[in-house]
């Protein structure tokens, strides 16, 4: 028997979590990077692989995080408060699961103890965005994969083979 002491994010509430804790619930995956239209007669959000300019498509990481609201108006820095309003977070997202009382999965840097599984379980746009310097039309960008949980996304031991 151990005497471990659950996560940090298991017993804080989100809007008591410390700058550093909070960061660290970012998961690193890009989507909430991805640009997202709404359809004006349903309300939907319409998922695309357009990037915002400032994320590298390949590492999934902001190329100028510290200044990123200066460089880009329409960039939002999450707060706790904001979690009950957003609908367009993908499902995976470390501060959704933690919100919705859910564990963390497998591949969470937090639990696996790198960035690397996030790229490995399907969860990051790496090779499968485009930047927005580069994509034209939204319209024509639309897909669904970042609303989505790829299969074992929700596992919380690796699966077989991973």
């Amino acid at each position: 028997m151990t005497d471990e002491t659950p996560p940090f994010w298991e017993t804080t509430p989100l809007a008591q979590m410390t700058r550093a804790q909070w960061e660290s619930l970012c998961d690193g995956c890009g989507r909430c990077c991805l640009h997202k239209l709404r359809e004006d007669e349903t309300d939907e959000v319409l998922f695309t692989d357009v990037a915002c300019r400032l994320l590298d498509t390949t590492t999934c990481l902001c190329t100028d995080y510290a200044h990123r609201h200066r460089r880009v108006q329409d960039c939002i820095s999450l707060t706790a408060e904001m979690l009950a309003d957003i609908d367009w977070l993908p499902p995976t997202c470390g501060y959704v699961l933690v919100r919705d009382g859910e564990p963390l999965p497998w591949w969470h840097p937090l639990v696996s103890g790198t960035h690397e599984t996030v790229h490995e379980a399907g969860i990051s746009v790496s090779g499968r965005a485009i930047s927005e310097r580069r994509a034209g039309l939204l319209e024509d960008h639309i897909i669904d994969w970042p609303g989505e949980a790829p299969k074992d996304a929700f596992c919380r031991t690796r699966p077989r083979g991973r």
